[in-house]
């Protein structure tokens, strides 16, 4: 019997890089995902193969189930991941791969695995799911993170996130405003890599204001009805995370004669950002400068 699973993709619309010292962000789970499915056979092996949204294969393995050992692979980094990930969810569940003597895994993802809408964090969920496993556990065994993406994967809504005594904390809510028309989402052609971008906030002076001011600015996110407040709550996000970090923000690097807000979604200088605009004249702005990936809102976001 084939066992089947899926993860939703991921967008931090405020609380960056803070939301590891407990500030409140909200996160917005995507229409775009990962799923992954199980088939059971007697070969002695696990086989696995990840599809682009093509169906074309962009990383193969095959391992021995003694041991997962591997026996040939197509990327040895995402190889060495793969088997890593595999022996802790086997640590956090010692039943897990012992129900039959072989398997075919299979994920594919609806999204190109560049875009940085969750490749790791959708894995990692589907996988927890199969192996019966908490997924925040097998995240911290693996990735690390705040975690807030494998709270997307699990939701369909908007939800308020935050780490309270190192324990997750989700609300899921009801985030209508009456200007995602408005919106858009423009991928900046290159992924950044949220590992290094957390090492880099990590090596930053704490200042314990921020969480507070952050939080407020996602608390008011959520109750915004005017276009104009929005875009100044953006604004208010990103120079203070730009303070934080002592980085300029991306509106200011990249589009600095664009008439309308600018945000960073996640680790800065990479993935997508957050527009707000019009479709009239938004994405031939942004697709004149050379980013020709503009998603609306409502074609991006499960709501």
């Amino acid at each position: 019997m084939e066992q089947k699973f899926y993860g939703n993709g991921k967008l931090l619309l405020s609380g960056e890089y803070v939301i590891l010292d407990g500030a409140k962000g909200l996160a917005l789970p995507t229409r775009y995902g990962q799923a992954l499915s199980v088939n059971e056979n007697r070969s002695g092996l696990l086989r696995w193969k990840s599809l682009d949204p093509n169906g074309l294969p962009w990383f193969e393995g095959e391992y021995d189930l003694n041991g997962l050992l591997e026996r040939s692979n197509t990327n040895t980094k995402t190889a060495e991941m793969l088997t890593r990930i595999l022996r802790q969810a086997q640590a956090l569940n010692p039943d897990f791969l012992t129900r039959a003597n072989g398997y075919e895994v299979k994920t594919l993802l609806s999204f190109p695995k560049n875009w940085g809408l969750g490749t790791s964090s959708t894995l990692i969920y589907t996988l927890a799911r199969w192996a019966d496993i908490d997924p925040y556990q097998l995240l911290n065994a693996t990735f690390g993170g705040s975690g807030y993406d494998i709270a997307c994967a699990g939701t369909d809504t908007p939800i308020l996130y935050q780490i309270e005594n190192n324990v997750p904390k989700v609300e899921s809510i009801a985030w209508d405003v009456p200007f995602k028309d408005r919106l858009f989402f423009v991928y900046l052609n290159q992924k950044r890599n949220s590992r290094e971008a957390i090492a880099m906030y990590r090596k930053r002076d704490m200042d314990h204001g921020l969480i507070a001011d952050i939080s407020s600015i996602t608390e008011q996110l959520t109750v915004v009805e005017r276009l104009s407040e929005f875009e100044r709550l953006l604004s208010a996000h990103e120079n203070l995370i730009s303070k934080a970090l002592d980085i300029a923000t991306v509106q200011h690097l990249l589009f600095d004669d664009y008439p309308h807000a600018v945000k960073s979604l996640g680790a800065w200088g990479g993935d997508f950002v957050l527009a707000t605009g019009d479709a009239a004249t938004s994405p031939t702005y942004f697709k004149e400068k050379g980013y020709d990936t503009v998603i609306p809102f409502s074609k991006m976001i499960l709501s």
